[in-house]
């Protein structure tokens, strides 16, 4: 049975922040993946945004395949062989912002559907904006660091993004088991699940958890990103999606480092610039799409450079 964490309002370096930081290393060490409890609030907003997601999944296809951005990777796609779709909204930047003027990667506005589909997934997500921060408070403590926000430091202004997921019925949810990109991942699930985690560093058949979709809770794991900062004491957690009779639904958001972050590991040497790795990822997960032609033919690559040299620099 996985730990479920009840959070406090706030995380400072309290004797019982630092027991719970270190409930949830050891968690995380052990499980892969730990849940989190919401109140009612936020689980009406997690019901509001898989509605909303609903709602839109069930439009016609030449609706839905109108909302892409050419610029960046939000917006409507299709994955896999097994029908399953994706709506993803990445950090919203109007066209007249100067980031988007400079051709930077992967930035532009979200193609919203309507205001309802728009303000709901904002509700939804800047309330696991709140979450993120205080897990990373938490972890810091768990970790030994010098303080609390030794990692929150890292996602100020970070490029938080998530991704709605219809799966159908007997769909195998896309690819084979996969390690998570990012810092931290949270999942909020449906009532039918399908979700299945492996203990980390564990090769065995039976290390793989099922996880059981629990009322007023989120799945929460380590991503890649956590996995390079905590020099693997925290690996990224390997999940795959088993298939189910009946469609499935669910949100995943990425609590992640600002665009121009240079992360370097909490001990030991290396660096990745957190905006480099982030487009590579979706430039690998989307080969064909209009963005990373764009990232490819407009020069965004070299604009790319410019911002990693730029934060490389002391």
């Amino acid at each position: 049975m996985l730990t479920t964490f009840l959070l406090p309002a706030s995380v400072g370096g309290k004797p019982s922040d630092v027991r719970l930081g270190h409930d949830l290393i050891g968690a995380w060490r052990r499980d892969g993946v730990v849940q989190v409890a919401v109140d009612p609030v936020q689980a009406q907003r997690t019901v509001t945004a898989i509605t909303a997601a609903r709602r839109f999944f069930s439009m016609p296809l030449e609706y839905k395949a109108r909302h892409v951005s050419p610029l960046s990777y939000s917006g409507y796609v299709t994955s896999g062989d097994d029908g399953a779709e994706v709506f993803t909204v990445c950090k919203d930047v109007p066209e007249g912002d100067v980031r988007v003027r400079e051709r930077w990667p992967c930035h532009g506005p979200v193609p919203w559907p309507d205001l309802e589909y728009r303000l709901a997934m904002r509700a939804f997500m800047d309330e696991l904006g709140g979450i993120g921060d205080r897990l990373l408070r938490l972890a810091a403590l768990g970790l030994g660091l010098p303080c609390a926000d030794e990692l929150t430091r890292l996602t100020a202004d970070g490029w938080h993004h998530m991704r709605a997921l219809r799966l159908p019925a007997r769909a195998g949810g896309g690819p084979a088991a996969h390690p998570v990109h990012g810092l931290l991942v949270m999942a909020a699930l449906d009532e039918t699940g399908g979700l299945y985690v492996r203990r980390p560093m564990d090769g065995r058949a039976e290390a793989w958890s099922f996880v059981r979709p629990e009322p007023y809770t989120l799945a929460v794991f380590p991503g890649e990103v956590m996995g390079f900062l905590t020099g693997g004491v925290l690996p990224s957690t390997w999940h795959r999606v088993a298939s189910a009779e009946r469609d499935r639904y669910a949100l995943t958001y990425f609590h992640e480092p600002s665009f121009e972050a240079e992360l370097r590991p909490l001990k030991g040497g290396g660096r990745l610039h957190y905006g480099t790795h982030l487009t590579k990822t979706f430039m690998r997960s989307y080969p064909e799409r209009e963005a990373t032609r764009r990232i490819r033919e407009d020069g965004r690559l070299e604009v790319l450079g410019r911002l990693r040299d730029a934060a490389s620099v002391p």
